[in-house]
């Protein structure tokens, strides 16, 4: 006698619908183009999981870099500034203080140039 397996394979196409659900058209009815659909979606989310990392970084380096340059000073030596001084703050928290509290970024960039022995900028 023939073994049937319908109640597992359907709860294996109820699962793998449920991944494709807010899909359009065939990806969302069709079994082999969901199951392509799946695997493509989760080689995407593998590579930008890695790639968020880099463009975070990205940015927070441009958001530092344009702070820097309007007090005077350019990027890689407030970088090599910080190193000196011991500082430990990264580029994540450098940027929302750029952004959030002006006052407390300026501090760190008259103790980077006071490490460097960089002059004060001429008051504009």
């Amino acid at each position: 006698m023939r073994t049937k397996s319908v109640v597992p394979r359907l709860r294996a196409k109820k699962r793998l619908f449920k991944r494709v659900k807010g899909s359009v058209g065939g990806r969302r009815r069709l079994l082999r183009t969901a199951k392509e659909s799946i695997v493509r979606a989760g080689v995407f989310a593998h590579r930008d999981r890695r790639r968020r990392k880099r463009d975070f970084r990205r940015l927070w380096i441009i958001r530092i870099n344009a702070a820097v340059r309007q007090r005077g000073i350019r990027y890689s030596q407030f970088i090599a500034g910080l190193e000196k001084i011991g500082c430990e703050l990264d580029r994540r928290t450098l940027s929302e203080m750029a952004i959030l509290d002006p006052t407390g970024f300026d501090a760190v960039v008259v103790a980077v140039r006071k490490a460097l022995g960089l002059p004060e900028p001429a008051a504009a």
